[in-house]
């Protein structure tokens, strides 16, 4: 039995994965949690959700069968596929869902973004989480992929975010909204692969007061260049408390960071938190900032940074500092 950064616990029972306590993997899993399980596959398009032989064909049909706080999970089949076209075409809106994605690399299932910059899911409801799935921006500048709206408790874990080519992609992964619940957002163990040739912005936008944030083991790829923006997180002068940043690797090719940072960028000097362990590749080799100087409120450990284009080992920075 093992157990993960956030005390999740992982093993074996028979055929199947323990995560919280729900078999994953292996057979097929049946009555995850306490509430009731529903299943998504576009091959089926079936009618009422209850197994993988009449699994309903879109994740809002399965959303809309589910019953609020009652630990209902959500099981989307390996393969599956769908486009989301517009703001309201998918919206969490049901609290306490379990989202969870079958399947491993390319099998796991897929959102494609189309049609509008504008095409997000909108979360309004507290406690839902979503795993193990893939997103894929495919139309230019597409805002963000998840816009939360008093929806605190979000979780996303182990979902890849992919733009199309050089013309189509996301700016942002989560936004959330001004002046509402969004505590508790946990973005770990996530993979984001940016692309597109407009400007890319940080994978996470926080315009409002939050508390309990954690941003830890994701994997952020820029590779075009958006200097003076934090490729991991922005919150402007909003106050975030304890936050949680830690072991996250940020690949960019930002030649200037100088008044934007490479990993977090905000005005505020208020809050609490840990930014840790972070390792980070930019280019910019003058006036290098990792995180924003004025973001004396985090507690900064061993953050190794590389600018120099070479295969020399990162140093620490923001630098070693002594107490006077």
């Amino acid at each position: 039995m093992y157990k993960s950064f956030f005390g999740r616990e992982f093993g074996r029972d028979e055929n199947f994965l323990l995560l919280d306590g729900r078999p994953v993997g292996g057979s097929m899993p049946t009555a995850l949690g306490r509430g009731k399980t529903f299943y998504v596959d576009s091959a089926v398009a079936g009618t009422d959700g209850t197994s993988p032989s009449t699994a309903v064909a879109t994740l809002a049909a399965a959303l809309a069968k589910c019953t609020a706080s009652q630990g209902d999970t959500v099981v989307i089949m390996p393969g599956h596929a769908e486009s989301i076209a517009s703001a309201t075409a998918l919206g969490f809106s049901v609290a306490g869902v379990a989202i969870i994605g079958l399947g491993k690399g390319s099998k796991r299932p897929t959102f494609t973004f189309t049609t509008a910059n504008t095409a997000t899911i909108a979360v309004s409801a507290a406690g839902i989480s979503i795993e193990n799935c893939i997103f894929i921006g495919n139309f230019l500048s597409i805002a963000s992929a998840f816009t939360l709206t008093t929806a605190a408790d979000f979780w996303v874990e182990r979902c890849a975010f992919r733009d199309t080519d050089a013309t189509h992609g996301f700016l942002s992964i989560i936004t959330t909204t001004v002046s509402v619940n969004s505590d508790g957002l946990t973005f770990i163990n996530n993979e984001v692969q940016s692309d597109a040739t407009t400007s890319p912005g940080p994978a996470i936008v926080i315009a409002n007061t939050l508390d309990r944030l954690n941003i830890v083991g994701n994997r952020v790829t820029h590779s075009v260049a958006s200097n003076n923006i934090a490729a991991l997180l922005e919150h402007g002068a909003l106050v975030v408390t304890h936050a949680l940043i830690a072991w996250n690797y940020v690949y960019s090719i930002n030649t200037d960071t100088a008044t934007g940072a490479i990993l977090v960028k905000t005005t505020a000097t208020t809050g609490s938190g840990w930014i840790a362990h972070n390792r980070i590749r930019a280019l910019d080799v003058a006036a290098a900032i990792v995180v924003t100087a004025n973001a004396v409120q985090y507690g900064t450990f061993d953050n190794l940074y590389i600018g120099d284009g070479t295969q020399n080992s990162g140093f620490v920075l923001p630098a070693i500092g002594a107490d006077s």
